[in-house]
């Protein structure tokens, strides 16, 4: 497992990064001037590069390798995800930016997603738009609610490691 840094500090604290600013009372809804931000576009680039370069540095072919993200970079995981030819994406209480853009090249990867039901900070209903977006746009999705809020259980574990042990 690789772990990607967001590029950006976090403005309300001393520690942690963030991928982009949220505005402020940010409704989680797709948002096209949202995917617009310099911030956003910055880090999709960033990130694009970053998993194009996995190959050679690890050797595991994109095919067979997994994305994933938790909130801001579920979102990020996403916008970029699938776009590539990825073996799967795997979405921790994430959100789409924009609807999605998919190219005509390449297949989008399976997405499995999981949100809370009491989660505070991206709320359920952002996650089931995204869940309508994704199957609106026939990708293949495993979605799933838990009782929990914004945060990732040993339950939630258990759920990705099912999902990535049945291959895609």
């Amino acid at each position: 497992m690789i772990f990607p840094d967001a590029p950006f500090p976090f403005p309300f604290g001393s520690v942690g990064k963030i991928w982009y600013n949220l505005p402020m009372n940010y409704t989680f809804t797709c948002d096209a001037e949202l995917a617009k931000q310099p911030e956003l576009v910055e880090s999709r680039h960033l990130l694009t590069e970053w998993v194009r370069s996995l190959e050679s540095s690890t050797g595991v072919p994109l095919s067979r390798t997994v994305l994933a993200g938790f909130s801001q970079g579920g979102a990020m995981t996403l916008d970029v995800g699938l776009s590539l030819p990825l073996a799967a994406l795997v979405i921790l209480s994430g959100y789409l930016h924009a609807l999605p853009r998919l190219e005509e090249t390449v297949k989008p990867p399976p997405v499995f997603m999981v949100h809370g039901r009491q989660d505070m900070v991206v709320p359920l209903p952002s996650a089931q738009r995204c869940r309508d977006e994704l199957e609106a746009s026939n990708i293949a999705l495993t979605y799933h609610e838990l009782d929990m809020g914004h945060e990732i259980p040993p339950v939630e574990i258990k759920l990705v490691e099912n999902f990535t042990q049945q291959g895609f």
